[in-house]
């Protein structure tokens, strides 16, 4: 069974870790660099990415979490998407891993949360119902990274750029075990490569 980390500083890291069971993997909450053993991949949640940032940086595991990332599959998802990022708008980058500019909270505040219908590149079915809260958008994407998802204005909410996944929603929010499992084959992938 494939161990999964989900970076369990802060944010809805319990659901990440309830979808990762659902499609046949093992959660490890990672707190620590010692938690990044024996791993084959990592899930940065949501949350707040300064917040996150920050107790890694405390806690000793923020160069051992950018070393991980830069060989293991990593997903960010809302706030991981912008610790992740090369680049935020107005801000200095976290982990600066993936080539996206990201812009925070560009939907709005807690209250202008939504849901939207989304067709992901690599997904099969109906859209996956997307739920967006204090979301990032994706800026721009550089040469190297693969555009999997956007809104119906062009913008940009998902992308992928080799080993690095990010999205600007929370997949975890819904019953919809899809996206997990693409992060697990692009896992199982990298395993193969390896």
């Amino acid at each position: 069974m494939l161990k999964i980390g989900v970076l369990a500083m802060q944010g809805d890291f319990r659901e990440h870790a309830l979808m990762l069971r659902q499609v046949g993997a093992e959660p490890v909450e990672v707190r620590t660099p010692e938690d990044l053993n024996q791993l084959a991949g990592i899930i940065m949640p949501g949350g707040e990415s300064t917040a996150i940032s920050r107790v890694a940086k405390a806690t000793g595991l923020f160069e051992p979490l950018r070393e991980f990332c830069t060989t293991y599959p990593a997903w960010g998802t809302c706030a991981g998407a912008i610790l992740l990022a090369r680049e935020i708008e107005g801000e200095a980058p976290h982990l600066g891993l993936m080539d996206i500019r990201v812009a925070r909270n560009a939907f709005g505040r807690q209250i202008d949360s939504f849901v939207a219908p989304l067709n992901i590149k690599g997904l099969i079915g109906a859209p996956l119902e997307a739920v967006f809260i204090r979301a990032p958008i994706i800026a721009s994407a550089g040469q190297g990274v693969d555009v999997l998802a956007t809104l119906e204005d062009g913008r940009i909410v998902a992308a992928r750029q080799g080993h690095l996944l990010a999205t600007s929603f929370h997949p975890e929010l819904t019953p919809d075990t899809r996206l997990h499992e693409y992060f697990l084959d692009m896992v199982r992938g990298a395993r193969l490569v390896v």
